[in-house]
């Protein structure tokens, strides 16, 4: 009886090709860099039309490239005036709000004292309400006190609805901050004012200058509770929207192209000036 010999056994199927993951569209990517392009564009017009070669009242269609209006920026006196006007406003207004919004801050962030809870509601109500309804009381609180509107009573306005701004800013480091290096400095030897000048307040020099920056570009900014208390001062903004009904000169676009472009110079010292203390 001959042996039969066991079948061979069957080849092994060839491996399936492996399919590479379907890679996802990150639509979240694009939609934000459409929101930055659509936030960005109206700088970008003021921009280019600041060189644009314009042949009458109107800059809305671009006429060809020109440096003219950047040598004759100060050709309108009002328009200089108005925006001097606007910038001492919101230099001031970013001392005065730093000031009282600074130490209100300290006080909401470090004590606990009767009233904390209506001062939050108070600070939180002038964020909130509308401007035109702050203007109309500033306005009647003016006029009741027989104050004469003008500079004084737009910087009184301006600090008034800024200082929430600064505290809020502030309050929000001081609970940050390490209170063992306060307590350390005390245990060293070093006074409530040395302390507060030497640890606490560098601590919250951060806080404070962008405190002031919101409140400075708060102020700069502003046309609604400005045009209820402005009385015969005119501010930058006051000034380019007397000027839509009869056409704005390209002087209006060079203006706020420098001050744009001296507060993205200031926000790239200070990203340098923060990277090189870290």
């Amino acid at each position: 009886m001959t042996a039969t010999s066991a079948p061979a056994p069957a080849a092994a199927p060839a491996p399936a090709p492996a399919r590479r993951p379907r890679r996802r569209v990150d639509w979240g990517k694009y939609f934000t860099w459409a929101v930055i392009v659509w936030l960005l564009s109206p700088i970008a017009f003021m921009i280019v039309f600041s060189f644009n070669d314009i042949k009458g009242r109107h800059n809305v269609t671009w006429q060809g490239f020109t440096l003219h209006w950047y040598a004759d920026a100060l050709a309108y006196p009002d328009l200089t005036r108005a925006l001097v006007n606007s910038l001492l406003i919101a230099l001031l207004t970013m001392v005065f709000a730093g000031l009282l919004g600074g130490l209100l801050g300290l006080a909401l962030g470090r004590y606990t004292f009767r009233g904390q809870g209506a001062t939050n509601l108070v600070m939180f109500s002038a964020i909130s309400a509308p401007e035109v309804v702050m203007g109309a009381g500033l306005l009647s609180m003016f006029l009741t006190m027989n104050i004469a509107t003008g500079f004084w009573t737009i910087v009184v306005s301006h600090v008034m609805f800024s200082v929430s701004f600064v505290a809020i800013t502030v309050r929000a480091r001081v609970l940050a901050l390490d209170p063992s290096l306060e307590e350390a400095a005390r245990d060293l030897g070093a006074s409530a004012w040395t302390t507060f000048r030497l640890v606490t307040l560098p601590m919250l020099t951060p806080a404070l200058m962008a405190g002031g920056l919101i409140a400075f570009v708060l102020s700069i900014d502003d046309y609604i509770i400005t045009t209820f208390v402005s009385g015969n001062t005119s501010t930058f903004p006051l000034w380019i929207w007397g000027t839509t009904r009869v056409g704005t000169p390209p002087q209006v676009n060079v203006m706020g192209t420098l001050i744009f472009a001296v507060g993205v110079l200031l926000a790239v010292v200070n990203a340098v000036m923060a990277r090189r203390r870290a």
